[in-house]
């Protein structure tokens, strides 16, 4: 079999993730985070919605990563980010990783919030 590294030019994939902690461009986040294309940064969780709505021109697709499990996203959360064009995909946080991952590889216009998975 053969195996090829993806190339992600100039744009930031995440490197890892674990316990209480996501690795992206060899830094540590022990908190929820937003990573994009061009950089991550701290997010405040449901009630920050503003941050990620101020993304709409610049993604298509917002993976929400909501820990260990998938759980439902407030109505009102989803809603405020497709009123403004941007599809919600709600899905556990290792799962929209690896899905922000492949699809940032082929130069879509992807970002994902995430929720760190618990700690054993």
């Amino acid at each position: 079999m053969q195996l090829n590294e993806i190339e992600f030019g100039n744009a930031i994939p995440i490197d890892g993730y674990g316990p209480d902690f996501f690795r992206v461009a060899g830094t540590l986040h022990k908190a929820p985070i937003v990573v994009t294309q061009k950089g991550v940064f701290s997010w405040g969780g449901y009630d920050e919605i503003n941050t990620l709505v101020k993304l709409a021109d610049q993604i298509d697709v917002l993976f929400i990563g909501t820990g260990d499990e998938i759980t439902h996203i407030p109505k009102a959360f989803r809603a405020a980010l497709e009123d403004v064009g941007v599809a919600v995909e709600v899905m556990s946080s290792p799962s929209a990783c690896r899905t922000y991952n492949v699809l940032l590889s082929e130069d879509r216009r992807v970002a994902a919030a995430l929720f760190p998975i618990r700690g054993v």
